[in-house]
């Protein structure tokens, strides 16, 4: 049994040559464990000399292949990628087939693999700088960013903006027809002009439409949650829920009257609904109350 995958079977291996050294026979310590004796034979030949705890398996991968690449053909390829200053396995591929070398293209990309000769992207494109998330102890100290996504055909999306200030629950949002940088950008001017407080750190999620662009462009902190982590983003995340259960989810997935009818759910929201997180009150009483306190 050189392929189990059973986790016990190296110190069983281990027992059973123990027996042998001990002075049983081979065929003694095959029947006392169950396998054939010239198993327990092999077990003992492999042991290093005065016996062992362990006896790892053997790995079941093939030592070699009757397919496999020839070593000139190897060579030729790790030869080719050096020559061309690393360009791609395609073209690789291509002038192999000019020197008259059937290899496929599948098997110049394994190949300049396992040489080591292919630089594997992370699943970022750039290491971001994660700033230290701040205390929202006053109105724009922390500041969330997000995008709502609604399909209007199978092939065409709404996007719906959504701000929100984590201290006083302040909300903007406005829809959009695409969502990337320049949008993003154009959404926080809008909101810095509907704010009635200063913005001075941002968090958003690792969405294309927040990415280093929109940071150098903001000209202020920005921050990014951790992946997969939505409860960085807890506040909201509960807005965007909000939103669509009061607001949206009763509209027709039109732009012009999705943003007609934003400002209205805003005002309402902002300074007329009750927030359970802020013990009964709006976020525009929050904000003044912040206000006087600094006067």
């Amino acid at each position: 049994m050189p392929y189990t995958t059973n986790p016990k079977m190296p110190r069983l291996r281990a027992k059973a040559i123990d027996m042998v050294n001990e002075g049983k026979s081979i065929r003694q310590a095959a029947k006392y464990f169950g396998f054939q004796p010239s198993t327990v034979s092999r077990w003992v030949k492999r042991s290093p000399q005065g016996g062992c705890h362990f006896l790892e398996t053997k790995s079941s991968r093939p030592k070699h292949h009757p397919r496999q690449l020839k070593p000139q053909v190897v060579q030729k390829i790790r030869q080719l990628r050096i020559e061309l200053r690393g360009r791609c396995a395609e073209v690789i591929h291509g002038h192999l087939l000019r020197q008259d070398i059937r290899v496929s293209l599948s098997s110049v990309k394994r190949t300049l693999d396992r040489q080591g000769l292919v630089k594997h992207r992370t699943f970022y494109k750039h290491k971001r700088l994660r700033l230290s998330r701040p205390e929202a102890s006053k109105p724009g100290d922390l500041v969330q960013l997000d995008t709502i996504h609604l399909m209007k055909t199978p092939s065409e999306r709404i996007y719906i903006y959504t701000l929100l200030d984590v201290h006083s629950r302040w909300a903007y949002a406005w829809a959009s027809e695409r969502a990337n940088n320049t949008q993003s950008i154009k959404f926080l001017k809008q909101a810095k002009t509907k704010a009635p407080f200063a913005f001075k750190c941002l968090q958003s999620d690792n969405g294309s439409e927040f990415s280093q662009r929109f940071s150098e462009n903001s000209r202020l902190a920005h921050r990014h949650s951790r992946v997969r982590q939505p409860n960085d983003n807890g506040h909201l995340e509960r807005f965007n829920r909000t939103i669509q259960d009061e607001c949206i989810k009763y509209l027709s997935i039109d732009l012009r009257v999705i943003n007609k009818k934003l400002p209205e759910y805003l005002n309402y929201y902002n300074q007329e609904r009750l927030h359970l997180g802020l013990e009964l009150k709006t976020p525009l009483e929050i904000i003044q109350k912040c206000c006087e306190g600094i006067d």
